[in-house]
């Protein structure tokens, strides 16, 4: 669930060079939305390892709820060889309330990742964004810099979506 970096840094360098000594608008405007999409990649991926870890240590709570829900159905068993009918009727009441709180912690684990999965792919559109501007800065073809301006809106819709939608 880790992120693979992308480093951008050179292609930031490259097209704030050019953004110094070009006084062309579709570099002025580049320069400025790749700066502000290297943030929001930065944010988007920072938020999405929180959540991937977040889901990961939700689903080994969920395992474990999962075992001691076992361990009180054996027991419940044993009780019942033992013809203790007492004991049978806690361990299956305690067995009701752990089956709750593990769906509970499950589902929580599910949401996470959809918060994960949603930050990637906003990561990975601004990402792609910053390379359409560099390339639209270095052909000075603005037509990759408009490329570029669709595909970050597309990376706010999931950036947001990630934050919004699963709450």
């Amino acid at each position: 669930m880790t992120e693979i970096e992308v480093p951008i840094e050179h292609v930031q360098e490259e097209i704030h060079h050019h953004a110094l000594h070009d006084k062309n608008e579709t570099v002025s405007r580049g320069a400025i939305l790749s700066a502000f999409l290297a943030v929001l990649a930065a944010i988007a991926a920072l938020f999405a390892g929180h959540f991937a870890n977040e889901a990961l240590i939700e689903q080994i709570q969920s395992s474990n709820s999962w075992g001691y829900y076992q361990a009180k159905g054996i027991k419940a068993s044993i009780a019942e060889l033992k013809d203790q009918p007492e004991k049978v009727e806690e361990y299956k009441k305690e067995q009701v309330e752990i089956k709750k709180d593990a769906e509970e912690i499950a589902s929580g684990s599910l949401r996470h990742l959809h918060k994960h999965e949603s930050l990637a792919v906003a990561v990975t559109l601004f990402q792609v964004s910053i390379g359409m501007i560099a390339v639209a800065i270095l052909s000075n073809k603005r037509r990759f810099l408009s490329l570029a301006m669709i595909l970050s809106c597309f990376g706010l819709f999931w950036f947001f979506r990630g934050f919004v939608l699963y709450n």
